[in-house]
């Protein structure tokens, strides 16, 4: 059961379809984009047909058989076709589900009050070329702008990952920073360490060199006394010789 049937630029030699039949009847979707269509009275009945292309061909009127053929189409594309008077569209009135038309490069779209006169003649469209009735763009209707949005969600995200490396920077910044305050620290408190040491070696060395001055002068006195004694002795020998 095919649901999809795409004959774009397939030329039609007489402007009329060839080939379908009611064998199409599950058909959901349908594309005849540039086959050289001047009429669509050969439509087979396609009763679950939605969406209908028929841009760049040659319609300029006709537009009762969709109403026949296609009841329950939503969706209907006749740009760049020779629809020249707002009265052409008039039987799509007879499509209650034709939420979606578009005329885009037709003649009728240059005249004057065209978008109101369209809407109040087919009150049941949503979206004429695109946009409704206050202006706003039809969902999903301008690709070039859904990748303007998927660039500006890629630009979000590269500016969230600068965001998130910035503060990764910051973070080892501060790390490193906290390791300097660390180790200056550390220095200090060796250098304090070496000054307490090096004030304990002088105390030892000022303590020695006094013990070594102190000893001397002892000794010289114990030699002088030693002396004078030998000397008293030598004299009283001397006087028991007498």
């Amino acid at each position: 059961q095919v649901k999809e049937l795409v004959l774009d630029n397939c030329r039609s030699e007489d402007g009329k379809v060839v080939g379908l039949s009611s064998d199409f009847e599950n058909l959901e979707f349908l594309s005849m984009i540039n086959i050289n269509l001047l009429s669509v009275s050969n439509l087979p009945k396609l009763n679950k047909l939605r969406k209908l292309e028929l841009s760049d061909n040659r319609i300029s009127g006709g537009l009762e058989v969709l109403a026949e053929k296609t009841p329950n189409l939503t969706h209907l594309n006749l740009s760049g076709n020779k629809i020249k008077d707002i009265n052409t569209l008039e039987p799509l009135k007879k499509l209650p589900n034709l939420h979606s038309l578009d005329l885009f490069n037709c003649e009728v779209t240059m005249l004057i009050n065209y978008r109101e006169s369209v809407f109040a003649l087919l009150p049941q469209l949503t979206y004429l070329d695109g946009f409704d009735a206050d202006e706003q763009e039809a969902p999903d209707s301008d690709p070039e702008a859904d990748g303007d949005a998927l660039e500006d969600d890629y630009e979000n995200g590269e500016e969230e990952d600068d965001e998130e490396e910035d503060d990764l920077d910051e973070e080892v910044i501060d790390d490193e920073e906290d390791d300097e305050d660390d180790l200056e620290g550390e220095e200090e408190e060796d250098g304090v360490d070496d000054e307490e040491e090096d004030e304990e070696e002088d105390g030892e060395e000022d303590e020695e060199d006094e013990a070594e001055e102190d000893h001397p002068c002892g000794e010289k006195r114990k030699r002088s006394l030693e002396d004078e004694g030998e000397e008293d002795a030598e004299d009283e020998e001397d006087d028991e010789d007498d």
